[in-house]
């Protein structure tokens, strides 16, 4: 049986102040046509579908209409991330057509989405796991036990998997034969590579998950984390991060962006049960290029920005003072750029001068300290006398108001 797994698509996000809904929708649009193409059986998507927990309309419409076209090709199952609000993605989960499944609720961890073989294989059992956010599972994950968990994502997540085990091991005995097994978790597993992008869910200092938590599974569809990467898991067990369809920040310029299918065998065809493929991954539409170019304004007018001109990028200007009119410059040949800064190159260290303030200290000695502090210079004659006359026209002002 074949599966894709995608995650952290934060429908309603920007970058830097460009709208992504279309180029969202694109990544959609592709997503569809590689299910029907591929002979998807199931898609899961493990979490952060929306950026935030009250998503823009345009977001709410384009993942209802995204979801239809989906469950035309194949089961769909989805999980709310640390983004999304669970109440409101799961909103309606009893009442969806069948076909579309969206597990929120923490009480269901250890009950499974239990997908059909098409080519008449054993069932796939898929344990969708929402984000589990350690201060409110450690109480509803603790079964019988007299004080909530340890309030740790370790803790929490572990409690969650046990649940998953026993019912793998009740429904292999009543089955009489190996099942196959998915587990969908958004979390941050211990070795995955993280990015600027993910909104940090440390608890008590540590925000990870071992990742011998997992074992007992097939395969592990990760969210969370942008970039998509292989994790390394307990013998028998294969999991990975789909990452996220876009690049949502400059840490993120060099990912290859991507979706993940990966085929799950039929435990009777002689490879060991449950085997799970070599995942594919299939390359995702990129909008825009993202970059970054450093040097003086007149490298980045000139060869070193020639290749960047239609990227979203970011230009870091390192002149030693400020260029007049930088951005506007740069803007003229860099119509999609993102960000525009001035960071001039490191100077030899000064000895540090420590200046105390007081009522009767010159104002313009302490601006001028100021100023060189800033810019590693001391202003010229012609700007402290700028400074010197501000500060004169001030005092004039005070004395007669």
């Amino acid at each position: 049986m074949r599966i894709l797994h995608t995650s952290d698509w934060h429908l309603g996000r920007t970058l830097h102040g460009v709208d992504l809904v279309e180029h969202q929708a694109a990544y959609l649009d592709h997503l569809v046509e590689l299910t029907r193409s591929e002979g998807v059986a199931a898609v899961v998507v493990s979490g952060d579908v929306y950026d935030r927990a009250i998503p823009p309309v345009e977001a709410v419409t384009l993942l209802s209409q995204t979801v239809e076209r989906l469950s035309e090709h194949a089961q769909v199952v989805i999980t709310p991330g640390n983004h999304d609000s669970a109440v409101r993605l799961g909103f309606g989960a009893d009442v969806l057509r069948s076909g579309i499944h969206v597990r929120a609720r923490v009480a269901d961890v250890g009950r499974p989405v239990e997908l059909v073989d098409p080519h008449g294989g054993p069932p796939v059992l898929v344990y969708a796991l929402p984000y589990l956010d350690p201060d409110v599972a450690r109480t509803a994950l603790r079964d019988d036990a007299p004080e909530p968990l340890g309030r740790s994502h370790e803790a929490v997540m572990g409690a969650a998997m046990r649940r998953v085990r026993a019912d793998l091991a009740l429904r292999t005995s009543a089955a009489g034969r190996p099942v196959r097994s998915v587990v969908m978790a958004h979390a941050f597993v211990v070795g995955g590579e993280a990015s600027e992008s993910e909104r940090d869910i440390r608890v008590g200092g540590v925000d990870s998950v071992p990742a011998g938590v997992f074992a007992g599974v097939d395969y592990v569809a990760l969210g969370h984390l942008h970039g998509p990467q292989r994790v390394a898991f307990p013998a028998g067990t294969v999991g990975r991060y789909s990452g996220s369809p876009l690049a949502y920040s400059f840490s993120e310029m060099r990912h290859t962006k991507s979706t993940v299918v990966v085929e799950l065998a039929d435990p009777a065809d002689g490879r060991a049960p449950g085997g799970v493929g070599e995942p594919e991954l299939h390359l995702a539409p990129v909008p825009r290029r993202l970059s970054e170019v450093v040097g003086p304004l007149a490298d980045l007018l000139g060869a070193a920005g020639e290749a960047h001109r239609d990227d979203w990028v970011r230009l870091v200007v390192t002149d030693r003072a400020r260029p007049r009119e930088m951005n506007v410059q740069l803007k003229e040949l860099f119509p999609h750029a993102l960000v525009m800064q001035h960071r001039p190159e490191a100077r030899e260290p000064r000895q540090s001068v420590s200046l105390t303030v007081t009522a009767a200290s010159d104002p313009v000695d302490v601006a001028t300290g100021f100023v060189e502090h800033v810019t590693g210079d001391e202003p010229s004659s012609a700007e402290i006398s700028v400074l010197r006359t501000a500060f004169e026209r001030a005092a004039a002002a005070e004395r007669s108001a």
